[in-house]
Order: structure tokens, then C-alpha cells, then sequence
């Protein structure tokens, strides 16, 4: 044999699941003689793109990393003290190791099929308390992005929820003492939707104006003054104001929580609590507030249920105010949370619980009071009397500018405002860095001072208003406080994720959610700190690494979807939409068409589709689709011309939400131009278009991309998420800025998200991605994708009727089985989804975008073994089916009604199912081999819905359950 030199493997053959011959087998039971050939009999010859990409020749996994090392070396890491919401935090190695860098934990799908997702639902309930006990709230949810819009939900919230006396009011207040990034998200939010947002002093604050509805403050303030503001929030009860505060977790171990002087609504970021601040994230914001919101509070709740046996069980509660439900009329258009963020912080509670955080917060808050009386020495003045981490030094311009100069050759960075340097503090800080401080403050000054450092240490006290200092009890509940040794915190984990099936088990086949690998090699640069330690606020310059990816990065997205530039900042596929709906609106405005208002919607899209054109102040307008599933063209062109002059956009998922490549897409778009509107392309299913077509071919202007989903940032158990938009050269003036680090186009609209690039840190894994798979193997996956679909439709098309499909009877990426007659003999969608658990698989997407059906994508990464033994589940099941219709099984006591089946029921004693335990948990020879047993049996939602509870089980029942 000849030897060759040249690395033999390529990524590609690593990422994407069937090998050759088991490519030639697979056409072979499609009907298509090449790979090709299917192409061409699934996407519309009109709109393939004919050429390859522009894009990098593909790296193997080991000169990818060694080049990205260097890339990443470029970004110097300074110490920070710049504050604004993020801190330098300790993570503790055993959650790093055995969450964040996980494929346990960071591979699972949101926890929609409950029963085999019990780790992480626990996990969760454990921040939603970590969070209601530190705000002192009565409820919290699992998270949202990032603080700014969690702050700007609290405001639509109280927006929705005013009282009666406050019916016509529209007016919301926000101290200009709020982090800039925030009040730059609020003013985006605002202005759609008619608030009228005022940003001013308190002091200009005026509680009896009619037509204010509510005030945001911030505690402690962005100046790092914490101000007692109890009897502000009694005035506003009084006048029928209601009151949101943004905070930080770690100084309520110290102070008084907002909630126990009367706020509505509490936010804020949990990144301090052992998430890297990744220049800017992601991070899993908090939403706390009173229970008589509970309808209204936007993202997912966790809450207690009980199962089939009566055990306690955790759910995603009150779903019903959900985009996936309730559309246009929804609480707000999140999809994506931050889970496995949110999973991280909450283990930080447990992992240090309440004496520990509390040593952390005081230790931070000496650290700042050590700083301002050692500076005081130098005869500096501390302007802000009582502060929890950030003093506020007064400076002249000449004072300043040697501060900065020897802060940076000393490496390390402050916050500089005219006269005033400020310094945060934190976890992660020591004394050592407070003596470097002193000494770069000292040169910058004629005054001498000899410092006894002892002395100032053994005098420092906790400095605090009395009626500020936290006197009640937090984190109780056993959880964080059993768990402080590593050993004990590492099985707890472990128990967790054991209860969870994630992409380690087996495919998960999520129509319109495209889980594939997350390979290692992509994850690796995630937990870098050259990416992890950086401020989003830091100077530019000292984040070269940084700007080369993103620079590149864009380049790329913009080459794959045909477009002109490319926007990185929206943190998620919903931010994404609406960031995307906002370029539009600013686009029309600029033209003076400010009267363009109207959205075109199919009646297929996502539930995020219709919500987030109402967030963006359109009106939304439904358009039918033909029994194919597609778009009714007629329909759509009336309703375009019937709404001509205040048109502003038609909404399009392409392929369809119905997994077809609908051959009038050009036509539509050309519809909507014709009568003035623009065309937004939700980017939910770009797996079935890299490389072959694109949004730019298509006729289309703006688009978002899923990073978790076509660009292999993991799920993470429903986030972290990443939704940049990508748009054609007449909308790229209009791309999203920052109030602090410039990005955007010319004409930015203000911030989608609070950071300037988003989540910054996982950008790395797309990053990666592309970069390994380069042009070829990023066409190939899409071709995979689609070849894999159609071969589960040609395996299982006999046994389930196949809903839609393109003209020559292909499946684009993903197809709906429709499970609607099974109805007739009383077996419902939801029994074969929970069915599925007992075979040791998750369920295809469950009655979207058609109630009764199943939607399965899946996607390339999936080898032919394992997509038989998906098929080989839902034959066998079927045939389970037939025996209800054969009356060989009864119609409400069946292998079906009763699944999933626990190995607690397995091993019971008595067994008085109409079927063998053998049928119930081994339905198939391979289960034997690699069973996952499902932790509880089926969920009763709408017990857990009458009897809300979103906090850890009371501490009896922990007890009961632990033993």
C-alpha cells in the first residue's frame, strides 16, 4: 500500500452519521439512484444555488484548535473592576466538569416530555427558589436572556397588567442610575408597543402623573449606591404605581430584598453566581414578581405536579401563556431560556449555600471598603456614601488620564466616567489587587500616605443603612445545605443527570429543532479563558481574538444565506426574529413609511412568529395554506394588495414549517415587493438549506440564523441560544448597536440584547463548526439531512400516513406523521410520545405545526443504525396500536395509556397490567442492551397547573422522596 502524508480524516466524515454504503443502501429504499438526484427531486431547480460557497478549505480537529489558540491568544485578559452587571466569578471545578462541560447536561432538548427530564427540571426548581428566597419574592421562572431583557419584560408585564385606576396609563420611569445597556434595550422595547419611556433623575419623578404605570430602579445603583427606597415604593402603592428593580443575587446575602419592601417585579443576571462572563454571555437572567402576576410573567415556570403513582413529579407549568400556544396573544416571544446557565448558578447555591455566599458577598464588600479608606489616605473622595462592590472615586480630567494610563500597563481595567473612576469588586478579587489598586492611585497624586494595611483590614465592618441590612433567613431548604463537600456535590449531579435522556442515549428527532452533534473538538474553546474572562465592556483592543471571529464569522453567515452582513447580537431565534422585524421597521421609517405596519403570516409559522411581530408594534394578518401545506398564493397576494399601503412584511419559514421546499417561494417574495413590503425568513430551517439555496436566492431580505440548531451550539436543555440576522445591503445601515462598544450599522437601531455581541462565548462553537467542515462538508451535511429524512418517510410511510410532501413526493429535512385517525380507537399523539420513553427515545416535535401529529427531523449526524432503530420503535408501536383497534389490547388499559413504565414499576410486587413487565420495558430485543428508564410515570399537568407550587418540595416530602 502507498502511504500518504496528508491527514486521512476529515471532520465531515466525523459530524455527518452514514457512511458510504450506507448511503447507497438508503437511496436504494428512497427510489433515488444518487444523491443528487434526490437534490434535485426535493429542492426547486430555480432556486439551488449552482456553485459551492466561498468559504475556508476545511481544517482537521487538531490544526483547527492549534489555530485557534493563536486566535484566542490574541484577546488579553485584564484584570476587570468595570462592573454594570458582570463580574469575575470563581466557577467551582465541579461544575465546570461535570455540567458545563458535559454532553450529559449540555446536550439535552427543553424539558417538554417531562418524565425523562427530571434532573434538570429539579435543577431549575432549585434556582426558581435560590431566586424567590434571595429577592424575597413568591415566585420566580427558570430564567430569561440577560438582565436588560428580563428588565424590559418587567416592563410589558406591568404595562399588561395595570391596575384599573391606571387603565389609560403608558408612561414608564426608569432612573437614569439603571445600567446604560438597559436602558438602551428598554428604549427598543418601549417604542413599539406605545409606552412612552421617561429617563431622569428620581428626583424628577412625579408618582401622581395619570399617566404613569410603573418605574424601574436599580439596587445598587450603576453608580454602586445602595438607597433605601421603601418608602418611594409605599408612595407609588399609594398612587397605584407599580414598582420593578433590577438587582444583584449575591448583594441580597447582605441587603434587604426588594420584595420585602413591596416590588412587583425583581430581575436581574445570576452570572456571578459560577458563569464566566464570556464577554457577555450568555448568563441566565431572573424574573421574580408576586403571585398574582403568575399569568402573565413571561419565559417557563418549573412547578410541582404528581405523576400516575401520586409521586411528586416537575413539570414546565402554565404553558398556556406561551408563544407555542397562545401566538400573537402570548406573555412574550421567548423561546429560548439560558437552562444550563440557570443549572449552573443554582448549583453554585447548592454547592456553597447560605454561609458560604454570604463570606463571598462580605469578602466583596470589604474589598471595596479596604480600596475607598486606602484611597482616602491619598486624599481622594468616595462619593457614595453606602455601596455593596463598586465605590465611586471623584477625579479631574489630568487625575483620570494618569489612572488610566498606569491601570492599563498595569493590566487592569476601570470604569471611567467625566470626573469619576469607579471600581467593582468581586469574587474573584484579593487584597493583592486592592495594594496594586492604591499604588496606580497614588502615582496619579502629589499626596504621600503611609498605609497600615493590618489595621485597615482588622477595622472594616459591614457598612450598611440598618434598615438595608438583610435580617431574614434564605436558602433553607435542605438542598443547599447537604451538598458542600465535592464528593456529595459531585453524585448529586450525577443522580440529576441520570434521570435525563440527551443526545448520549440516543437521537432526539425534534422537528424544526435540528439536534445534532455537538462535537467535542467545538465545544473545547467554550471553557477557554481567553474567552471566558473578558468584560463585554473591555477596551477593544485587548479583544483582537475576539473581533477576528466575529469578523470572520459574518463573513460566513453571510455567504452561506446569500446576504450582505450579518448582525451577532441577538441571543436567541426569538431575539433573532425580532431583531430582524425592527431592521424592517427601522428601514421603513427612514423612508418615511411609518404608517407600514402590517405582518403577513402563514398559519403554519412558529408561535414566535406571530408574538414577536407583535412586539414590534405590527399587526399581524394570517394567510391560509393550500392542503399541500403550502402558502395559498391567492390568499397571500389578496391580503398583499388588500393591505398595500400600510404593508410592512411577510414572516416565511422556509423549507415550509410543514417540511416541504414550496416551489412558489420566489413568486411570494416578489408578491410582497411589489406591494412595498419586506420579506423576513425565519431561519428554523436552514439545515435543509446550506450550501444548496439560500434566503438571498430565494428573494428574501432579512433573515436569523439558530446557532443551537444549524450551527451546532448544543441546547443545553432549552439554552444557551444564539439568533443572528443576517440581511441584504439596503437594511445593513439599520443593524443593532450598543451604548458602550460601537457595533451596528449607520443608522443603528438600539439594543436587542444587553451585550454588545451577545452571547459572545459560544459563538466559538459555530465558529468551529463551519471551519472544520468548510464549503463541501457544509453542503454535504445539508444533502445528509435531507437523505436521512426521506429514508425514515420511506421506512415508515407504510405504517403512518406521511402529511405533506413536495411535488415529486419528497421530504425536505423533516416530515409530520399524522397520528389523528389513531383518535378513533382513543389513543392520542401524546401516547406515543410517552410510548417512545419505554423504546429509550425522545419524541419528534408533538402537534406543531399540526395538532395530532409528529414532526421528525433527523438531521445528518444520525448514522442508518440509528435511524432504524428509531423506525423500528415507531413500527413496533404502531403495531401496539393495531392491537386497540383489533381489540386485543382494551382501549384505556393498554401498553400506551399506561406508559412511560418505571423500573419501580417493574419491579413491583404486584403486576396488574393486561401485558407482560417484558412487554412494558423491553418492547424491543436492542432496549435489553441499553435500557434508560424513565424516573416517574406519566405527569398529570393539569394537577400541577390548579396547584401551582415553583419552589423545592416543602421539606417533609424532601425527606420522604430522598428515602
Amino acid at each position: 500500500m502507498k502511504i500518504s502524508l496528508n491527514p486521512s480524516t476529515k471532520f465531515e466524515s466525523r459530524h455527518n452519521g452514514p457512511s458510504a454504503s450506507e448511503i447507497a443502501i438508503m437511496l436504494e429504499k428512497i427510489g433515488a439512484a444518487s444523491l443528487d438526484e434526490l437534490i434535485d427531486q426535493t429542492i426547486p431547480k430555480s432556486i439551488q444555488l449552482g456553485r459551492p460557497m466561498d468559504l475556508p478549505k476545511a481544517k482537521t480537529e487538531a490544526s483547527f484548535l492549534r489555530e485557534f489558540k493563536k486566535l484566542a491568544s490574541k484577546n488579553r485578559i485584564f484584570k476587570s473592576f468595570i462592573g454594570l452587571g458582570y463580574y469575575d466569578t470563581i466557577v467551582p471545578g465541579v461544575i465546570l466538569r461535570s455540567i458545563l462541560e458535559n454532553p450529559g447536561w449540555y446536550t439535552a432538548y427543553t424539558p417538554y416530555q417531562a418524565e425523562i427530564a427530571q434532573g434538570r427540571l429539579e435543577a431549575l426548581i432549585n434556582y426558581q427558589t435560590m431566586v424567590m428566597d434571595l429577592t424575597g419574592m413568591e415566585m420566580a421562572n427558570a430564567s430569561l436572556l440577560d438582565e436588560a431583557t428580563a428588565a424590559a419584560e418587567a416592563m410589558t408585564m406591568l404595562y399588561a397588567s395595570k391596575p384599573k385606576e391606571k387603565k389609560n396609563a403608558h408612561r414608564f420611569f426608569v432612573d437614569e442610575k439603571v445600567f446604560p445597556q438597559t436602558k438602551d434595550l428598554l428604549i427598543t422595547r418601549a417604542a413599539p408597543i406605545g409606552i412612552e419611556l421617561e429617563i431622569a433623575s428620581l428626583s424628577k419623578l412625579d408618582l401622581t402623573n395619570p399617566d404613569l404605570f410603573g418605574i424601574l430602579l436599580q439596587y445598587p445603583n450603576a453608580d454602586g449606591e445602595v438607597v433605601d427606597h421603601s418608602a418611594l415604593v409605599a408612595s407609588a402603592k399609594e398612587s397605584h404605581v407599580l414598582t420593578a428593580f433590577a438587582t444583584d443575587l449575591l448583594s441580597l446575602t447582605l441587603l434587604t430584598p426588594p420584595g420585602e419592601f413591596g416590588a412587583d417585579v425583581v430581575v436581574g443576571t445570576s452570572q456571578r453566581f459560577g458563569v464566566p462572563m464570556g464577554y457577555g454571555g450568555p448568563h441566565a437572567a431572573f424574573f421574580a414578581t408576586r403571585d398574582a402576576y403568575k399569568r402573565q410573567v413571561p419565559g417557563r415556570i418549573i412547578g410541582v405536579s404528581v405523576d400516575k403513582d401520586g409521586n411528586k413529579a416537575y413539570r414546565m407549568a402554565l404553558q398556556t401563556r406561551e408563544q407555542h400556544i397562545k401566538r400573537e396573544k402570548a406573555t412574550s416571544n421567548i423561546c429560548t431560556a439560558q437552562v444550563l446557565l440557570a443549572v449552573m448558578a443554582g448549583m453554585y447555591a447548592v454547592y456553597h449555600g447560605p454561609k458560604s455566599l454570604k463570606e463571598i458577598a462580605a469578602r466583596t464588600h470589604g474589598l471595596a471598603q479596604l480600596t475607598a479608606k486606602a484611597l482616602r489616605k491619598y486624599g481622594f473622595e468616595q462619593v457614595n456614601a453606602h455601596f455593596f462592590d463598586t465605590i465611586q472615586i471623584k477625579t479631574d480630567a489630568v487625575q483620570q488620564s494618569k489612572i488610566k494610563a498606569f491601570a492599563l500597563s498595569s493590566e487592569m481595567n476601570f470604569r471611567y466616567e467625566p470626573g469619576f473612576v469607579f471600581l467593582s469588586f468581586d469574587q474573584a478579587k484579593t487584597i493583592s489587587d486592592v495594594k496594586a489598586i492604591v499604588d496606580i492611585f497614588s502615582k496619579s497624586t502629589t499626596e504621600k500616605a503611609q498605609i497600615d494595611w493590618e489595621n485597615l483590614v482588622e477595622g472594616l465592618e459591614l457598612n450598611l443603612p440598618e434598615n438595608l441590612n438583610r435580617k431574614s433567613p434564605y436558602l433553607t431548604h435542605p438542598v443547599f445545605n447537604q451538598y458542600h463537600s465535592e464528593h456529595e456535590m459531585l453524585r448529586y449531579i450525577k443522580r440529576l443527570e441520570n434521570k435525563d435522556l440527551s443526545l448520549v442515549h440516543s437521537m432526539i428527532s425534534l422537528g424544526s429543532c435540528t439536534m445534532k452533534l455537538n462535537a467535542t473538538t467545538e465545544m473545547i474553546p467554550v471553557t477557554w479563558p481567553e474567552f471566558g474572562q473578558m468584560h463585554p465592556f473591555a477596551p477593544q483592543d485587548q479583544a483582537a481574538g475576539y473581533f477576528e471571529l466575529f469578523q470572520n464569522l459574518r463573513r460566513w453567515l453571510s455567504e452561506i444565506t446569500g446576504f450582505a452582513d450579518t448582525s451577532l447580537q441577538p441571543n436567541s431565534g426569538a431575539q433573532g426574529e425580532y431583531a430582524g422585524l425592527m431592521v424592517i421597521r427601522a428601514y421603513h421609517m427612514s423612508r418615511g413609511d411609518h404608517h407600514r405596519n402590517v405582518a403577513l403570516i402563514p398559519t403554519s409559522a412558529h408561535g414566535t412568529n406571530p408574538a414577536s411581530a407583535v412586539m414590534a408594534g405590527m399587526k399581524v394578518v394570517l394567510v391560509k395554506c393550500d392542503e399541500r401545506g403550502n402558502i395559498d398564493v391567492a390568499d397571500l397576494k389578496a391580503k398583499a394588495e388588500e393591505h398595500k399601503a400600510d404593508l410592512s412584511c411577510l414572516m416565511v419559514t422556509y423549507p415550509s414549517t410543514h417540511g416541504v421546499f414550496e416551489e412558489a417561494i420566489q413568486e411570494i417574495c416578489q408578491i410582497i415587493h411589489d406591494n412595498g413590503g419586506q420579506v423576513y425568513m425565519d431561519g428554523a430551517n436552514m439545515n435543509a438549506q446550506v450550501g444548496l439555496t439560500s434566503p438571498g436566492i430565494i428573494g428574501a431580505d432579512v433573515c436569523h440564523l439558530n446557532l443551537h440548531k444549524t450551527f451546532c451550539i448544543p441546547h443545553g436543555g432549552g439554552g444557551p441560544g444564539m439568533g443572528p440576522i443576517c440581511v441584504a445591503k439596503h437594511l445593513v445601515p439599520f443593524l443593532p448597536g450598543n451604548p458602550i462598544v460601537q457595533t451596528g450599522g449607520t443608522e443603528a437601531i438600539t439594543a436587542i440584547s444587553a451585550a454588545p455581541f451577545g452571547s459572545a462565548s459560544i459563538l466559538p462553537i459555530s465558529y468551529a463548526y463551519i471551519a472544520m467542515m468548510g464549503g463541501d462538508g457544509l453542503t454535504n451535511a445539508t444533502k445528509i439531512a435531507i437523505l436521512n429524512a426521506n429514508y425514515i418517510k420511506a421506512r415508515l410511510e407504510s405504517h403512518y400516513p406521511i402529511l405533506y410532501t413536495g411535488t415529486q413526493g419528497r421530504a425536505a429535512h423533516e416530515m409530520i406523521l399524522d397520528c389523528r385517525a389513531f383518535k378513533e380507537v382513543g389513543i392520542e399523539v401524546e401516547d406515543i410520545a410517552k410510548r417512545l420513553m419505554d423504546y429509550g427515545f425522545h419524541a419528534p416535535t408533538v402537534s406543531f405545526p399540526v395538532a395530532g401529529t409528529l414532526m421528525i427531523e433527523p438531521t445528518e449526524s444520525e448514522t442508518m443504525a440509528e435511524l432504524d432503530r428509531f423506525c423500528d420503535a415507531m413500527i413496533a408501536i404502531r403495531a401496539e396500536i393495531q392491537e386497540v383497534y383489533d381489540g386485543q389490547a382494551d382501549r384505556e388499559n393498554n401498553v400506551l395509556k399506561n406508559a412511560p413504565h418505571t423500573a419501580v414499576l417493574a419491579l413491583s410486587d404486584a403486576w396488574s397490567l393486561p401485558y407482560s413487565r417484558e412487554k412494558a420495558v423491553y418492547p424491543l430485543s436492542y432496549v435489553k442492551a441499553n435500557k434508560f428508564w424513565p424516573s416517574v410515570r406519566r405527569i398529570d399537568s393539569a394537577y400541577g397547573d390548579r396547584n401551582l407550587v415553583c419552589s423545592c418540595i416543602p421539606v417533609e416530602e424532601y425527606v420522604q422522596a430522598e428515602a
